[in-house]
């Protein structure tokens, strides 16, 4: 005999149906808990737990007094630290894949030898990755790495490990730099990231240290409404 699903379950399955399919877009407010049990015949504990996992888990969010909303479900990713986008994929319970368009050692021009610290004509090594949330473009990564720090890099199978796990483990990150800003993308990029050319876009340009050697340059774009970024610091009393 089938272990019987718990009535929690049954709502969280409901309200995660009904936010996914779109006909509860962001900040749509959801039935109350007294709603909620009385619709599914269950106590207003059950639906209280129900709307508190999915709290915790990122797809609502409540308002004391007014209710409780659907949240902008927008992939979100550190500005401070670095982390692995596919892990951070996975751990809001989605799939994560990629595309990866290209894995080359190219001879360094002028704006990569700049950001890269290398010569003129130096070879670099580089990628360019389409990384997927549920089978959706999120990212244009455009990385070059410097050999002299990752001579393996290339050997990569990027289709299972990304440049963030093949850097940190080679190097770990002591110093990172960013700049943000927002672009629109050329025909080619939107065609990677199925958006049209009037899309707007984040653009983050990341270069990356293990101690006093600069080991990665990437330029990394994501469709503005399918991402955001996130930067929390914390103050310490003197």
């Amino acid at each position: 005999m089938g272990r019987v699903q718990p009535r929690y379950i049954e709502i969280q399955q409901h309200l995660k149906a009904q936010i996914q399919s779109g006909a509860w877009p962001a900040n749509h407010r959801i039935p109350p808990e007294e709603q909620l049990a009385r619709d599914f015949g269950v106590s207003r504990m059950t639906a209280n737990k129900a709307i508190r996992d999915l709290v915790q888990q990122g797809f609502l969010v409540r308002q004391s007094g007014v209710g409780t909303f659907v949240t902008d479900l927008k992939a979100e990713s550190s500005l401070i630290e670095v982390h692995n986008i596919a892990d951070e994929v996975r751990a809001r319970g989605h799939a994560y894949a990629c595309d990866v368009l290209a894995s080359e050692a190219l001879d360094a021009d002028d704006e990569v030898a700049s950001r890269l610290g290398v010569r003129l004509g130096a070879q670099v090594f580089h990628t360019l990755i389409v990384h997927r949330e549920n089978g959706v473009p999120i990212q244009l990564e455009d990385r070059f790495v410097n050999p002299r720090w990752v001579p393996g890099y290339l050997d990569t199978d990027f289709a299972r490990h990304t440049p963030n796990e093949v850097l940190v483990a080679a190097c770990p990150i002591s110093d990172v730099e960013h700049v943000v800003e927002a672009v629109l993308v050329d025909a080619t990029t939107a065609r990677h990231l199925d958006i049209d050319t009037a899309r707007p876009c984040l653009s983050l340009t990341r270069r990356t240290w293990s101690g006093d050697h600069l080991v990665s340059y990437a330029r990394l774009i994501h469709p503005g409404e399918r991402y955001k970024l996130r930067s929390s610091v914390h103050r310490h009393s003197a």
